[in-house]
């Protein structure tokens, strides 16, 4: 999208001006005195938002492009003080923060831009609206098919649409909160669920953004594994410190457990992390500890599988290393030291770039072997896992970002079930629009 500069001039000119007539001399040599948007350019110079040419023309008949309006906008935010006010060229004083909604949504037209020059957006929402609204609609279908002996094939599918609402809303120059609203509907019975509150939680962020508290319901991932145990939400508190070197724990209550073997209770839960990531190479070590009758209830079901217990230990692992061509080479293992048999899951695989969703045409392809006990891996995040939880086989995948802020995923796994040894294969495919 291009503007010319006179017309992106009111634009800046909100953040930029005050109400008096600058009387200093000619700052550009085409716009006279008499031009209309003398008074405005002559201030916007002097405040060094714009700069002209070094022929000492202004040119304000030409098209601009986003990336110099970016440099406009990022000039401006900069005159903003800490108290929200300015100082005005004649010495008065000029508010500003009734002016922060133009601001804020500038920042949001021009956010690739000012990412681009290292103008952080979280450093310009403390000058934004007090609540911004981002979303996904997310389009999912699962295919999957196991072979049982002496029967016919067991098919099973799924044909999801999902809309994803996610407010953020600035408390202070420290805290925000945040929350996710999901409402998902069956596309092949064209039947919709309750549009529900997924999670909601305050973020804290100090010390330069190297210490993090978050309290409230939140998303709960395994960073270490990347997602081999838990991809899924709890209610707690968590603490992360740290920048290449980090440490995170959590505390608090679990629900995968409640619904499963008779309805317990959600489970107590609580967690560390001990991580080292530089970008290239990522190396970490991790411990969960869950707490429930349903592991008791599990030990009554099947003994020989798990040992007479009210919780879950599992210590896991994980590593990465990005290389410069591209390509990442990534693995993770855990184990449940409560478990008997299957105690154990992991992966390894390798990547080839990957699908930016805010670059058009960019993409990815991937290769893992995964062996996945439902005795350690409680929810993983893998995108092929529909029914059966364990699982042991190869998984491919593609993505694709085939326009700005989509997002395009084929996945196929095929493999054996754990207890059974029975083929299955499963087939998965997503397009996503961001908003």
């Amino acid at each position: 999208m291009k503007k010319t500069v006179a017309a992106a001039l009111a634009a800046a000119f909100v953040v930029s001006t005050s109400a008096t007539t600058f009387a200093a001399g000619n700052p550009f040599s085409d716009v006279p005195a008499g031009h209309w948007a003398y008074n405005s350019v002559a201030k916007l110079a002097a405040a060094g938002v714009i700069e002209g040419y070094g022929d000492g023309t202004y040119r304000g008949d030409r098209n601009i492009t986003r990336y110099e309006m970016a440099q406009m906008i990022a000039k401006a935010m900069a005159k903003v003080g800490g108290n929200g006010r300015d100082i005005s060229l004649d010495g008065s004083s000029t508010d500003l923060r009734a002016l922060q909604a133009d601001l804020d949504r500038l920042a949001n037209e021009f956010r690739d831009e000012l990412d681009a020059l290292g103008v952080r957006v979280a450093e310009l929402e403390k000058y934004a609206d007090r609540v911004v609204w981002t979303g996904e609609l997310r389009y999912r279908y699962w295919n999957e098919r196991t072979d049982i002996k002496g029967h016919d094939k067991v098919k099973s599918s799924n044909n999801q649409l999902q809309l994803r609402l996610f407010p953020t809303a600035t408390v202070n120059d420290h805290w925000k909160v945040k929350a996710r609203l999901t409402a998902t509907t069956n596309m092949s019975t064209d039947e919709s669920g309750d549009f529900k509150l997924t999670y909601a939680f305050a973020e804290g962020k100090y010390i330069d953004d190297k210490l993090t508290l978050k309290v409230g319901k939140m998303p709960l991932y395994s960073n270490v594994d990347d997602g081999l145990i838990l991809d899924d939400f709890f209610s707690g508190a968590q603490f992360t410190y740290g920048d290449k070197f980090k440490v995170l724990a959590s505390v608090g209550r679990w629900s995968g457990t409640k619904d499963a073997l008779g309805g317990h209770d959600p489970a107590n839960y609580a967690a560390g992390e001990l991580s080292y990531d530089d970008d290239k190479l990522y190396v970490g070590v991790g411990y969960h500890h869950l707490g429930s009758d349903y592991f008791r209830a599990l030990s009554e079901v099947a003994p020989k599988y798990y040992k007479d217990s009210k919780s879950a230990n599992i210590w896991t692992v994980g590593a990465h290393y990005n290389f410069d061509n591209g390509f990442n080479i990534h693995g993770s293992y855990a184990q449940n030291t409560k478990a008997r048999e299957f105690k154990k899951s992991w992966t390894a695989g390798l990547s080839y770039k990957g699908a930016d969703r805010k670059e058009a045409g960019t993409w990815g392809i991937s290769a893992d072997y995964r062996y996945v006990s439902d005795l350690v891996s409680f929810a993983p995040t893998y995108d092929t896992w529909f029914t059966l939880m364990s699982k042991k086989g190869v998984e491919l995948g593609v993505d694709w970002a085939p326009i700005k802020n989509t997002y395009a995923k084929l996945g196929y796994f095929w493999g054996k079930e754990l207890y059974t040894n029975e083929k299955t294969k499963t087939f998965f495919g997503r397009f996503s629009w961001f908003f």
